[in-house]
């Protein structure tokens, strides 16, 4: 007998921005399966579910044992914060599936991603076109990702940046928006969020000349605008191009 194993991003944290079929994925289930931190932000929610919860670098075997609850014929959800498919899960357990000839089906459940709560909080920055670059070199090579940054600076895209800044690589970010100066303006609005849409959210905005990064970590995600975003009243705003009486900017 095979189960099924859905694959939830459950948004930002908080249940407010949880989707419905997200809650119903995971209520559900038979078994929940995540990394700890992710785990532990559900517990509250669901109070006497099965869950599993594996540490940082433990995503493979943590895939692998929803895939064999799965085919024993359990309901699984597999977690992710923000969208499942957004540096989360869901490709990880496709190519698992197919490499363990698993006969289960397969479903992805959307979340809201944290480049999404972020400019929710921020205002209104991400209106065109956007590129979403993780500075975490755990499993991209650091120069790949330079070279991503580089020419999202050099297109005008409006740029989100997850996982900015480590203890064990305290100068990425640092080089990433150095590069970025490269294309644009120094008073190019630059936005900082941290736990968006959780517990301690922080909110703070800036210029990518003046970016301090020395209270930037991994919770944090960070915004920089195109060349033709503004700041007004403390909010970001990305204009699409838009005729509304000579306002926009």
């Amino acid at each position: 007998m095979t189960g099924k194993l859905t694959v939830v991003g459950f948004g930002p944290g908080n249940i407010e921005d949880m989707t419905h079929r997200a809650y119903a994925a995971i209520r559900d289930a038979d078994v929940v399966t995540g990394y700890t931190t992710y785990i532990d932000l559900l517990r509250p929610f669901f109070p006497g579910k099965d869950f599993k919860a594996t540490g940082m670098t433990g995503e493979v075997e943590r895939c692998r044992s929803a895939v064999r609850d799965a085919v024993s014929g359990l309901s699984v959800a597999m977690v992710s914060s923000g969208d499942a498919g957004i540096y989360g899960m869901a490709g990880i357990i496709y190519q698992l599936a197919d490499e363990m000839g698993a006969e289960i089906e397969i479903n992805v459940v959307p979340g809201v991603s944290a480049a999404f709560s972020a400019a929710a909080l921020l205002g209104a920055p991400l209106v065109h076109d956007t590129a979403l670059i993780s500075l975490s070199d755990c499993l991209t090579p650091l120069d790949v990702i330079m070279k991503r940054v580089e020419h999202a600076g050099a297109s005008d895209m409006i740029v989100a940046l997850y996982n900015p800044r480590s203890s064990v690589r305290p100068d990425t970010l640092s080089d990433a928006l150095s590069l970025l100066l490269r294309h644009r303006s120094a008073a190019t609005p630059v936005g900082i969020v941290r736990n968006a849409g959780r517990e301690g959210c922080a909110v703070k905005t800036t210029t990518l000349g003046e970016f301090d990064d020395s209270a930037v970590d991994m919770f944090c995600t960070i915004i920089i605008g195109n060349s033709q975003t503004y700041t007004s009243n403390g909010k970001m705003i990305t204009p699409r191009g838009y005729d509304v009486g000579g306002c926009c900017r």
